[in-house]
């Protein structure tokens, strides 16, 4: 096995043995699982560069030595870097990668090559101490990691796989990476969201460039919130807009309630009337009340429609729409009714059966203005999916989910650890003054002080 830094700075020579320059690139072609290294780069005298085959003229190549060509220099053709090829020293060398299979962000120290016959592949980098240490020195690397071994504290190597990586800057190589290396929009929204909460907002936005609007929109949502709204922030505002009309109505209500009040109401006014209202009616609650925590995305039906009538509506809704876990019945005055659980629904023995005879009437509800966290104890206490929000005349306004009321409480649960430790803090601090201020006096007192 060789590594990138070893290659680097050794001599180039012809196939007479005249020194051509010293190695200062590779280059490998995307879209194979291990690429192949497909140009060499050399400085020739004066530092000018070279970039020739590696294919067509390398015939020989060592860690030690460096590389043979089969030619003599005059019968050379020297090549330019093709738009599918990435140096591997000036475009991944010391630069933040995705981790598709950590699913992280690391930097690469180093890059290991597999030297097969003439070919010579990239197999991964090393993202570990030894790479640091290597490219400082390969006496160092070798030094510390002899004296980690005899105290029983090996170093051991670093590596991903090359199929495991994914390049955050894919402007910076001028490359558009094949099928085999868009792995990361192939993750799960909310490890996209834990990788985009670690890079700064440059390459956050370089990363969206390559998401299409439902996995960025999916990302966003599962981000924390101190992020989502700089998320946003950052995109372009037609496309910003649009993804904010995609998401849960709850969700972009908090997103937008966390932007600038221009930017806000800029996106608020490209977006659909009805996206734009949804958010407007929520946007005025009070934070940490029902009314700010709940969504208006459910499924309310009238009492005198029937099950077909319901089974109809659900068959219609779209794909992205929320989990629908039960339904709420309205009377003529659309004022709630009752509820009905899809188990209820399905088992009903007739189609042709009105919502009313299946209903069930002694719903728990609160009102818009009632605090989050009560609203959550009680969904918790009841063992509720949701609880439906009304006004003072009984008509639905939202619901409140179980995620939600979860969320509500986790929060809870990080401010009383948060409260707990700085009383802790505070406590100690307050301790060693006294303790100071009692010593202190004790001393005086020792020596004769008289106060």
């Amino acid at each position: 096995m060789l590594y990138l830094s070893q290659m680097l700075g050794l001599p180039v020579m012809d196939a007479n043995g005249e020194e051509l320059g010293k190695i200062s690139d590779l280059a490998i072609q995307t879209g194979e699982v291990f690429p192949r290294v497909t140009s060499l780069a050399f400085k020739g005298p004066g530092k000018v560069p070279f970039m020739i085959s590696w294919r067509k003229y390398v015939g020989d190549f060592d860690e030690e030595t460096g590389v043979q060509l089969k030619v003599v220099a005059t019968d050379i053709r020297f090549s330019y870097l093709q738009p599918a090829e990435v140096l591997l020293a000036r475009d991944l060398m010391d630069r933040q990668i995705v981790d598709t299979q950590g699913k992280k962000l690391v930097r690469v120290n180093d890059l290991k090559l597999s030297d097969a016959g003439s070919q010579l592949r990239l197999i991964g980098a090393e993202v570990g101490l030894r790479g640091i240490l290597r490219g400082l020195a390969p006496w160092l690397e070798r030094a510390v990691c002899a004296v980690a071994k005899a105290w029983k504290r090996p170093i051991n190597e670093h590596i991903i796989a090359w199929n495991y990586m994914d390049l955050l800057d894919r402007d910076l190589s001028k490359v558009q990476l094949s099928v085999s290396h868009t792995r990361l929009d192939e993750l799960h929204p909310a490890d996209v969201a834990d990788i985009l909460e670690q890079l700064d907002p440059q390459q956050r936005a370089a990363v969206f460039e390559h998401l299409d609007d439902e996995q960025a929109g999916d990302a966003i949502q599962e981000m924390e919130d101190e992020f989502q709204a700089d998320a946003i922030g950052d995109l372009d505002e037609h496309r910003a807009s649009r993804l904010l009309g995609d998401m849960d109505p709850d969700v972009a209500a908090d997103i937008v309630n966390d932007l600038p009040y221009e930017k806000a109401e800029k996106l608020l006014q490209l977006m659909g009337v009805e996206d734009a209202q949804d958010i407007r009616e929520l946007l005025g609650y009070r934070d940490g009340t029902a009314g700010a925590r709940m969504t208006t995305q459910y499924v309310a039906m009238h009492d005198t429609e029937t099950v077909g009538d319901t089974i109809a509506v659900l068959r219609q809704l779209d794909e992205d729409h929320p989990s629908v876990h039960c339904l709420y019945v309205l009377d003529d005055d659309d004022k709630l009714e009752g509820v009905l659980s899809l188990r209820t629904l399905v088992l009903a023995h007739d189609v042709n059966v009105p919502l009313r005879d299946l209903m069930y009437t002694e719903v728990i509800t609160c009102p818009p203005e009632e605090d989050e966290e009560q609203v959550a104890a009680e969904i918790s206490k009841y063992d509720l999916p949701a609880m439906p929000v009304v006004d003072e005349n009984d008509r639905l306004l939202g619901i409140v989910t179980f995620d939600d009321a979860f969320e509500v409480m986790e929060d809870a649960a990080d401010d009383d650890q948060k409260r707990r430790r700085w009383i802790w803090v505070l406590g100690g601090t307050a301790l060693g003054v006294l303790a100071l201020i009692a010593y202190t006096a004790i001393l005086f007192s020792i020596i004769g002080y008289r106060w």
